[in-house]
């Protein structure tokens, strides 16, 4: 079994089946072939992508009568016939199934004097002695016995084949039941949860006992509906479906519930069957499953509880209470993933809380027939019915809608009279079975802000969470959030919740049934249960901080892992050669075996792999496990004692502190090999207030037009492109506000675990943090003889003895080049004086971008992220094609057609689209593809994947810039009129040079609807027209003063109403924005050229061609491949 298609041969595909390997990974066998070394040879051996090591099995070598000897140097594959004596065996294992079992408590012996080789015990004595010691884990059995701790145990080496029947009786318990991660439901209604509670404790005023409660999976909007019978259930569900779909004009896919027989029935199986929904049942006893039913019904009865209680009214007028608190919470609480709440998801716009009232608030009625006496009747206010109110008639002693209702918002509510059980709240809510999990003490004590301080001895620790997790219930303290939202960090966004974390002790099955339809569908929606309860937490009394044994002592003054002195025999190589660059050693004859190996292109597999992690940990417990990550975390918290970054305070009252988490990423070359473990120590910058911790957060940052002209420019003056990466730049900029956050996860201050840092610097995730390192480097460029950009402010040029010196600034990384390489060798000392550079060297991966210079040019290009996309979207075995689009692709809205996954095609999108910054021959099919992202169809899908097909046939594609000097500005600007087959809208399309370089391209659908070609040509040339404005303003900085640049336009018309602004009348509807471009020509800024058809370098961009007419249009807008 190999991983590695190159060692086979007489290869075929095959469908095989699924081989596991360690650490939960594993991959399908899809080939098999023959492998030899030119002797001997074998056959039948399988193919797995996924495996990084060749397996040979031993049973399929002596099934080629050939013989295997192993010893101390080695193994050996002998020729067919040798036979071993047989006074040399010692033991024998028989072959059984192609594996060699040997049991040492059976174990043939030829020889006359036996010998024991260890202490073995057979499962039999294992069964026994289980047994004799009270059913214990065999671990712990192994335990008592290799450590020596028992005595009378003759053996030495429990096993069990099998487990014991009688311990799983006794002790099997069921497993936690895992979260889900990623919320599969894109749309609203695509999923519907629902639940079904009672039969309560009392009746309520219409006789009901059971309440219904369906929740939207998207929005969790949610219905209540309440019943005396549980056959009304159905009813209700199928009268709710078809009003829904009917009102939001969307489909109803899936239902998710309990096997309740309210549910669970042939009427149910047929009317879903009737309308394509598919019926999910949650497996029994696990209400997990069915877990946002569960905390739907425990959210609305602790609300609806909450409200009776202060509304002091008896008991039956519990369903009102329910219904009102489903109308309020869904207009009140928000869904995390998307920071709205359930009724701006389902509804599309935001809710109006103005009219909400206090439940069970006295209140005032109109009474029409109150001519002579009073005028208005007293009730209670019981909830709504829009666009009327529900209020109980004191009077007519009923439940009635009114619309003029006038409620007492301040005046506190008085008892009603009544026998003692309709005032006994608790007993009622308890008969519901929606109990509150108990908190942990401890909890209690760690997250009350009277008992902030833990103790040296009793820490609580959170366990089995991801970090952001961790950290968030972490800054709980001494906080108060009133937003069910912020009080649930247990993510509502999960469909199956672990029973400890979120859903209620005992279940709340559906063992209840349906009742008639409400008056009005009054609806509701509970995000996360509101227990205090803290999943999670458990007591860890130990106070080992330092991730050691127990055994290895503590140095009083604490010591890192990072040492700046060596002792001089552990230096290999010269200690005066300093460090050396892979451009050092590609120079250098005499590097020996590593410039060998490095001439074979294959060092990066093995060199990097000895010392750095090849996975990145989720959690930073799982980092702490791995010692390639405690050096990277030791190395981040080292720099920040370097830079000065915070120190170690109480925190001040009236402060809050804002927590931090680990970042961790395995960092790679433009190859893909894992160079470098970085973890990054980042905080919670989403707990910041706008205004409170922060004001201005604006950072300048270059933009990728401004990366190619600054590489055009490049290859026009003929110097090299160097790039360097500030070692965590954000520590150095200064935070002007008082910023406290917590101690970093796993390296928490062992003698005062209650104190917070201050920062004095910026950290990664604070909002101020770029702004901050921008006004840094700056500054410090500027105090260094630098000027900065007019129009691009992250554009710095340096001017001296004629020379020009230009750094382009991306965040922390840095691009940079002169005219004079003793510029350049003079900023990199200025840098290295100011900031520590974890990178430098000459730019070949920036931003994405894969930048190649040689002698004869620049070649740009993003061939590495070819191949990931390729890989993601499983194209990689795709059939190639020869242009992105078919001449006539008939691509419409296809209103008809089969739907697709929104969400798998926006993710193919967007890969295209950030590819696009080096493929302009894609650009065109790609934004016409994007056009229908909010509803695709399978013909869209189609041509989506005809464009990864081009890609599969020329993945090296990319952007020429060649080193000559021609460096004027040109442009050319072509429309597609009436090419949109949505709204008949043009398409504008336009392409700038320098010289032969492609720099910027565009292609957009035109905001009107242009009436003639005329018109369509007109608007396309003043949208080229403003970016021809914008380079020639950014060429200002490199000393260019382009005039009267050209645009070709291969419009006639077009060229007349620009240079000719009396023929008003043809001109006079189109949009008064686009006639700057006369003002433009008049001013001699640009000058408009008529250029024909066939010479048009835009065609690119506004229409599809055949493989001929498309050849030659990337041959001159210089777009070649790699090899050419």
């Amino acid at each position: 079994m190999t991983g590695d298609m190159k060692l086979l041969y007489d290869v075929k595909s095959i469908r095989g089946g699924y081989v596991a390997f360690a650490g939960d990974k594993g991959g399908y066998i899809t080939g098999e072939g023959m492998i030899s070394n030119g002797i001997v040879s074998f056959d039948k051996i399988n193919f797995v992508q996924q495996l990084d090591h060749n397996l040979l099995s031993v049973s399929q070598i002596c099934d080629k009568q050939f013989s295997v000897h192993f010893d101390a140097n080695g193994c050996y594959v002998l020729k067919p016939g040798f036979k071993i004596p047989k006074e040399w065996i010692l033991l024998s294992a028989p072959r059984i199934n192609d594996l060699y079992v040997l049991d040492m408590s059976q174990a043939i012996t030829t020889s006359a004097q036996a010998t024991c080789f260890v202490s073995k015990a057979t499962e039999k004595d294992t069964i026994s002695w289980h047994r004799r010691m009270g059913h214990i884990h065999l671990r712990k059995m192994n335990h008592l016995v290799s450590n020596e701790l028992v005595n009378g145990v003759p053996l030495k080496n429990f096993h069990l084949q099998d487990v014991c029947v009688s311990c799983q009786k006794g002790k099997q318990t069921k497993k936690k039941h895992p979260t889900k991660k990623i919320n599969t439901v894109a749309v609203p209604l695509e999923r519907l949860h629902m639940d079904l509670f009672g039969p309560v404790k009392h009746k309520s005023i219409r006789g009901d006992q059971y309440c219904l409660v369906i929740t939207d999976d998207y929005s969790r909007f949610s219905w209540v509906a309440f019943m005396a019978h549980k056959s009304e259930t159905f009813g209700i569900i199928k009268n709710l479906i078809i009003q829904i779909e009917n009102l939001y004009k969307l489909k109803v896919r899936r239902i998710r519930n309990d096997n309740g027989t309210e549910f669970k029935n042939h009427s149910m199986a047929e009317f879903c069957t009737s309308k394509g929904i598919l019926h999910e049942f949650s497996a029994a006893y696990t209400p997990q499953q069915n877990g946002v039913a569960e905390r739907k019904n425990r959210t609305l009865i602790e609300t609806a509880r909450t409200m009776l209680v202060e509304s002091q009214l008896p008991i039956p007028f519990w369903t009102e209470a329910v219904a009102s608190a489903c109308y309020t919470l869904n207009r009140v609480l928000t869904v995390k993933r998307h920071n709205k709440t359930c009724f701006e998801l389902l509804q599309k716009r935001k809710p109006d809380l103005s009219y909400l009232e206090p439940f069970g608030a006295p209140c005032t009625i109109i009474d029409p027939n109150g001519k002579f006496g009073a005028k208005a009747i007293d009730g209670y206010f019981l909830g709504y019915a829009t666009p009327n109110l529900r209020v109980w008639n004191l009077e007519t002693k009923r439940v009635e809608e009114w619309s003029e209702v006038r409620v007492q918002r301040y005046t506190l509510p008085v008892k009603n009279p009544g026998q003692p059980w309709m005032f006994e709240y608790d007993d009622f809510f308890n008969s519901i079975n929606v109990e509150a999990v108990e908190e942990n003490a401890a909890a209690r004590m760690f997250f009350e802000s009277d008992n902030a301080t833990v103790s040296s001895v009793v820490r609580p620790i959170l366990v089995n969470q991801e970090p952001s997790s961790s950290v968030n219930n972490n800054t709980l303290n001494n906080e108060d959030f009133h937003d069910a939202n912020e009080l649930n960090k247990s993510s509502e966004d999960d469909e199956f919740v672990d029973a400890d974390q979120e859903a209620p002790t005992t279940a709340v099955h559906g063992t209840s049934e349906g009742t008639p339809p409400v008056d009005a569908h009054r609806t509701a929606e509970a995000t996360a249960s509101s227990s205090s309860s803290i999943p999670g937490l458990e007591l860890v009394v130990d106070l080992n901080l330092n991730n050691l044994g127990i055994n290895v002592p503590v140095p009083d003054n604490p010591e890192t892992r990072i040492h700046n002195t060596h002792p001089q025999q552990n230096i290999v190589g010269n200690v005066q050669s300093g460090v050396q660059t892979r451009n050092m050693l590609r120079n250098n004859n005499n590097a020996g075996l590593y410039a060998a190996i490095r001439e074979s292109g294959q060092q990066n597999d093995w060199s990097f792999a000895c010392y750095v992690s090849q996975e990145e940990p989720r959690t930073w417990k799982e980092a702490l496990k791995d010692n390639a990550w405690v050096e990277a975390m030791q190395e981040e918290l080292q720099q920040f004692q370097k830079l000065g970054v915070w120190k170690l305070v109480e925190k001040p009252a009236g402060y809050k502190k804002i927590g931090t988490r680990w970042v961790f990423k395995c960092k790679k070359d433009d190859r893909g090999v894992v160079i470098r473990n970085k973890a990054r120590l980042v905080v919670q910058g989403f707990r910041q207030i706008e205004g409170i911790d922060y004001n201005e957060v604006y950072a300048p940052v270059a933009r990728l037009e401004a990366i190619r002209i600054f590489l055009a420019y490049a290859s026009f003056k003929g110097f090299k492109v160097y790039q360097m990466d500030v070692k965590s730049a954000f520590l150095h900029g200064v935070v002007e506000e008082e910023v406290y956050v917590e101690q970093p996860p796993g390296f928490e201050d062992p003698i005062h675990p209650d104190r917070v840092w201050l920062l004095n610097k910026a950290l990664y995730g604070l909002h101020q943090a770029p702004r901050a390192w921008y006004a840094t480097l700056s500054h410090y460029l500027l105090e260094n003889g630098f000027r900065r950009g007019l129009i691009d402010c992250t554009l710095f040029i340096k001017e001296q003895d004629g020379d020009l010196l230009l750094v382009q600034v991306y965040v922390d990384d840095i691009i940079f080049g002169s005219t004079n390489d003793v510029l350049c060798r003079e900023f990199e000392r200025i840098m290295q004086d100011k900031f520590e550079m974890s990178a430098m060297g000459e730019m070949t991966f920036f931003l994405g971008l894969q930048v190649q210079q040689t002698e004869s040019g620049i070649f740009i290009h993003q061939t590495k992220y070819v191949g990931d996309i390729l890989s993601r979207f499983q194209m990689s075995d795709a059939t190639p094609i020869g242009t992105p689009l078919p001449t006539n692709h008939g691509i419409t809205p296809d209103l008809k057609g089969e739907a697709v996954s929104p969400s798998n095609y926006r993710a193919m999108i967007g890969s295209l689209m950030y590819l696009t910054a080096s493929r302009p021959d894609i650009m065109y099919p790609t934004c016409l593809l994007a056009r229908y992202q909010v509803n695709p169809k399978a013909s869209h899908l189609a041509a989506v994947k005809r464009i990864f097909r081009y890609l599969k046939a020329y993945p090296d594609t990319g952007l020429w810039y060649p080193r000559d000097n021609n460096f004027e500005l040109v442009a050319f600007s072509d429309s597609d009129f009436g090419g949109c087959k949505i709204d008949g809208k043009s398409t504008t399309a336009g392409c700038q040079f320098l010289g032969n370089r492609l720099v910027t391209w565009q292609c957009k659908k035109q905001t009107c609807v242009a009436t003639s070609t005329c018109e369509a040509e007109y608007i396309a040339a003043s949208s080229c027209c403003s970016q021809v404005l914008w380079i020639q303003q950014q060429m200002r900085d490199y000393g260019f003063e382009f005039l009267t640049t050209p645009i070709y336009v291969d419009n006639s018309a077009a060229l007349d109403i620009t240079r000719n602004p009396v023929q008003h009348s043809k001109t006079k509807h189109i949009e008064i924005k686009y006639h700057f471009i006369r003002d433009c020509f008049e001013k001699r800024l640009i000058d408009v050229v008529k250029v024909h058809t066939d010479d048009q370098r835009a065609d690119l961009f506004t229409k599809a061609f055949d493989k001929s007419r498309f050849d030659f249009l990337l041959l001159v807008n210089g777009i070649k491949v790699k090899q050419e």
